[in-house]
């Protein structure tokens, strides 16, 4: 029979091996990818105990300042990686980071549910958050002053939202900053003069308008068809961005599972959009 020692011996070794096989995995960037992968890492460690996923937000910018330092593993995106920022992690780690689309996102311009306007142009979009059109009677609403509500400049979303709808021009100066997608929803919800935007799943308690390429072009809303087609104006990808050496293992086996038929049906339970299957290799 062995010893009280020898067992505890063996006993030790049994937890080593078992350290030995755990993955951390740490996540950091986008909030507006922040619920979605806070669900993704649920979902997954439920089904792989070995497996603990840390995420956090922050914002994109955020994001891939952690990711050159080598804070974080996995860096979320709700934009593409800018030059500069692929030319800092190109002297990090002697390569550029690998890009995964992980979802598509129907951005959403959201007004309060007691606003009667229900569809905008791109044009009148940018022009409200510009700051160039201030009262809702300009755009077919009642009478009554536009609060606008955006994001922080370390969001993607605010830096998408800025490229492609304000072609480049300021937000209003009269803008509150909100420090995130939650928080802009919360605000519109409880302001029936106030608009913002942010992606398609934290549309609870709030109206998304539909939106018109331009005055000649059908009110297109924000549904999964719609963005997976293209038609809606304001569609995007949503992305992970890893360091390429740590793209392997269990990093890897993680990303294919996020991709893979169980990941995509929590992208569609949370409310974004599922990946098209030619997409997902």
């Amino acid at each position: 029979m062995k010893s009280l020692k020898s067992l505890t011996l063996i006993a030790a070794a049994l937890v080593l091996a078992g350290s030995a096989q755990a993955a951390n995995i740490t996540v950091k960037g986008s909030d507006t990818l922040v619920v979605l992968a806070q669900k993704w890492a649920e979902t997954y460690m439920g089904k792989n105990a070995e497996t603990k996923i840390q995420v956090t937000g922050g914002g994109t910018g955020t994001g891939f300042a952690a990711l050159q330092n080598k804070s974080t593993d996995l860096c979320n995106a709700s934009r593409k990686i800018k030059p500069a920022e692929q030319i800092n992690c190109v002297k990090v780690f002697g390569k550029r980071p690998t890009e995964y689309k992980v979802c598509l996102d129907g951005l959403s311009v959201y007004v309060s549910a007691e606003n009667p306007v229900k569809e905008l142009t791109v044009a009148q979009v940018a022009d409200i958050f510009n700051g160039k059109t201030k009262n809702w009677k300009e755009v077919g609403g009642v009478d009554a002053p536009i609060t606008v509500y955006s994001r922080e400049n370390s969001s993607g979303t605010y830096e998408f939202f800025k490229e492609h709808v304000l072609q480049g021009k300021d937000f209003a100066a009269s803008a509150q900053t909100m420090p995130g997608t939650a928080a802009v929803l919360q605000a519109v919800a409880k302001d029936k003069n106030g608009v913002g935007y942010g992606g398609a799943a934290y549309g609870a308690g709030a109206k998304a308008l539909a939106i018109k390429k331009d005055d000649a072009s059908p009110a297109i809303e924000p549904t999964e068809d719609n963005v997976v087609k293209g038609v809606y104006p304001i569609w995007r990808y949503l992305y992970v961005y890893v360091n390429p050496a740590l793209d392997k293992g269990d990093i890897a086996k993680y990303l294919t599972w996020i991709r893979g038929d169980e990941g995509q049906k929590v992208v569609k339970d949370v409310g974004y959009f599922p990946l098209p299957k030619n997409l997902r290799e």
